[in-house]
């Protein structure tokens, strides 16, 4: 009989999934590596998995303990996929800005959220980078995650999602576009790919409001580029260790509204019901259009699924509330 023995044991080898009408005025093949298929509905499932059972065999997590992180709220449900299934607690935290269906989804599957302002410094004592780290120094047997400065969190991506896209391409993929947030998935699967074959461009999705795209082009940390934004999962106001900006060959920055409308899109002329990030990874590779040539073949990684976003980027009163719609 073929069965997996727990949920944890159908992570990865997601499909790759031509895109058709929205790629219609690029010149290659553009292919998603689809991570909804994932059963937390997210790539962040690959790493969460990898960042505890590496924590187990160095014995930074111990038996029945607590999993602390802050997340955009994907990451907190690969941890707690795998904390039911091995026994452990969690507590997440999570800014603001974050959709509610995020929280709810959360609280659902067992853990405890705690809400933070989005609008201050990441080292305001209020900040979800703060509040996480005062949580696991006040917890008794906890491990705080850190999926920024985790290293698990880019190799779980070299030693799965990059090996699967090479094989599912047979070698042929050129281009690897993603949206940039921890750093994780376009480091490791960046590296593995540029092993392969040295002329693999990987491109970067950034927002604006993030720092990622000036730092990368000129190694300058300007404040003056963080300012709040609606985009979710995606843009960063500090510099996580995963990103690895020697891998990365370019950002390209979209909008709040172009990533939102082409949520819809995706949804509407695609049949791929995804989240914020997909939309802005889409409208991104667009963008793109004259660093592709007929014979290129571009995958780009869509992270996880629209039900988290009814409530935003799949409403239409929201949608015309942020005039993003007519």
């Amino acid at each position: 009989m073929n069965y997996a023995k727990n949920i944890l044991e159908t992570i990865g080898n997601t499909p790759l999934i031509k895109i058709n009408k929205l790629a219609e005025d690029l010149p290659c093949l553009v292919l998603s590596k689809y991570e909804t298929f994932n059963p937390g509905n997210s790539v962040k499932d690959r790493m969460a998995l990898k960042m505890i059972e590496d924590a187990e065999a160095d014995g930074r997590l111990k038996p029945g303990g607590t999993i602390i992180e802050g997340t955009s709220g994907n990451t907190g449900m690969g941890l707690a996929l795998a904390a039911i299934v091995k026994g452990y607690k969690c507590v997440f935290v999570l800014s603001d800005k974050q959709s509610k269906e995020k929280m709810d989804i959360l609280k659902a599957v067992g853990a405890e959220v705690v809400v933070c302002p989005t609008e201050v410094e990441p080292d305001d004592p209020r900040s979800y980078y703060s509040v996480s780290k005062r949580l696991a120094e006040e917890t008794e047997n906890s491990w705080y995650v850190n999926q920024y400065d985790n290293p698990s969190n880019a190799i779980a991506h070299y030693e799965s999602t990059g090996p699967e896209i090479w094989e599912q391409t047979e070698g042929k993929v050129t281009h690897f576009v993603v949206g940039v947030g921890t750093g994780g998935t376009i480091s490791g699967v960046g590296k593995y790919l540029k092993e392969q074959n040295p002329d693999v461009k990987v491109w970067g999705i950034d927002t604006y409001g993030s720092v990622f795209k000036k730092y990368h082009e000129t190694g300058i940390f300007d404040e003056k580029e963080i300012y709040p934004y609606v985009t979710e999962g995606i843009g960063e106001d500090i510099l996580p260790k995963n990103v690895n900006f020697d891998i990365i060959d370019g950002f390209t920055k979209v909008t709040d509204k172009d990533a939102a409308v082409y949520t819809q899109l995706l949804a509407k002329e695609e049949g791929m019901f995804l989240g914020n990030s997909a939309g802005a990874a889409m409208k991104g590779t667009l963008q793109l259009k004259d660093h592709f040539t007929k014979d290129d073949v571009v995958v780009i990684l869509f992270h996880d699924h629209g039900s988290r976003y009814v409530g935003k980027m799949f409403n239409d009163e929201w949608m015309k509330k942020m005039g993003y719609i007519e």
